[in-house]
């Protein structure tokens, strides 16, 4: 109950943020003839996003990510489930449960995550861009999570049949 109202105060809270950030993203990108998130200035602000103030959640979001994909891919060799990337894409009778586990484990993390880039965008760049802020936040976290997930059940799965040989 606890985890899914903190869930529900992080997603009100980035939608705000959202929110309040897309009438000036769009004012910008009627200005300059198209979005920012396809634009070059998206990648010349990335080096801005690496040193500026902020610059700390580049490691803290993989890094918990990471944790929370070992511990589940641990999970999963543990109850036989094939690795988590594998699973989604070739099981079909898995792929929703793989899918909702992933979601229920991270989803705390990727709110935070584009919550935290609206913010330092603003602080960094003095301007939101809803659009980098989606595409950022779950990035840090996604890729590192899956990655994690099922090279732990690949090397959990691999420990436990050498153990039990």
């Amino acid at each position: 109950m606890r985890r899914r109202r903190t869930t529900l105060i992080l997603a009100g809270l980035t939608l705000v943020v959202l929110a309040l950030s897309f009438p000036a993203s769009l004012r910008e990108a009627f200005e300059r003839g198209g979005f920012y998130l396809f634009s070059r200035d998206f990648i010349e602000d990335i080096p801005k996003r690496l040193m500026g103030p902020g610059r700390f959640r580049f490691l803290l979001q993989p890094l918990l990510a990471t944790s929370l994909g070992i511990r589940a891919g641990r999970a999963d060799a543990r109850a036989g489930r094939p690795a988590y990337l594998s699973g989604i894409l070739f099981s079909r009778a898995l792929r929703r449960e793989l899918l909702a586990s992933g979601f229920q484990s991270v989803v705390n993390l990727v709110l935070m995550g584009i919550l935290l880039d609206s913010l330092f965008q603003w602080l960094i760049l003095g301007v939101s861009y809803p659009g980098a802020a989606l595409l950022v936040g779950p990035v840090l976290i996604a890729a590192p999570y899956s990655v994690a997930r099922g090279l732990a059940n690949r090397f959990s799965g691999r420990a436990a049949r050498g153990a039990s040989e």
